[in-house]
């Protein structure tokens, strides 16, 4: 075969190859970020129970928590959000932990040593973590009463500080326009 046909032949196969791949792509989902509305899930409480949706949580402003046992930045966060969930409560704050373990027992264990009392729920196929696009842990989402992002925050967080409480208090504070 001539040079000039193998350069043919391998170029036809080269748009063959692209054409194939434009042909059987598909479109690659819209960012999880803020101002986007937050994907719809429905999980199971770590302690069993009836599940938990976003939809049952319209109209609270919601921290939405991507976290691991194995997680050692997630072990050193999840103090603090338990102080900023005893410092919000009584209000329309809810703070969702989602664990993405395959197991719920570690998540117990971790729950009952670090003295967890806000909602934990297990994601052990990641498939809500998928959705949020959410692959570095933890990683958190601030979700407002109408169920849109304000804000996305990737890495460990000192959640009982002024800044995030006073954050979070101005969205609580500003009523059903959650964009304080």
């Amino acid at each position: 075969m001539s040079s000039r046909s193998s350069t043919l032949l391998l170029g036809a196969g080269v748009a063959l190859a692209g054409a194939l791949a434009w042909l059987f792509a598909g479109e690659a989902p819209a960012p999880v970020d803020r101002g986007s509305p937050a994907p719809a899930f429905e999980l199971p409480r770590v302690e069993g129970g009836a599940p938990v949706s976003l939809a049952s949580l319209r109209g609270k402003v919601v921290l939405l928590n991507f976290w691991a046992t194995w997680c050692k930045p997630c072990e050193d966060e999840l103090p603090a959000m338990q102080r900023l969930h005893q410092e919000l409560a009584g209000t329309d704050f809810a703070l969702v932990g989602v664990s993405v373990d395959a197991d719920v027992a570690p998540v117990l264990q971790f729950r009952e040593r670090l003295g967890l009392g806000f909602t934990l729920l297990l994601d052990s196929d990641q498939r809500v973590a998928r959705a949020y696009q959410t692959f570095r842990y933890p990683e958190s989402l601030l979700i407002g009463r109408d169920g849109v992002i304000l804000e996305r925050y990737v890495g460990s967080k000192e959640w009982d500080s002024a800044a995030y409480v006073d954050r979070i208090r101005r969205v609580l504070a500003a009523g059903p326009d959650t964009s304080g």
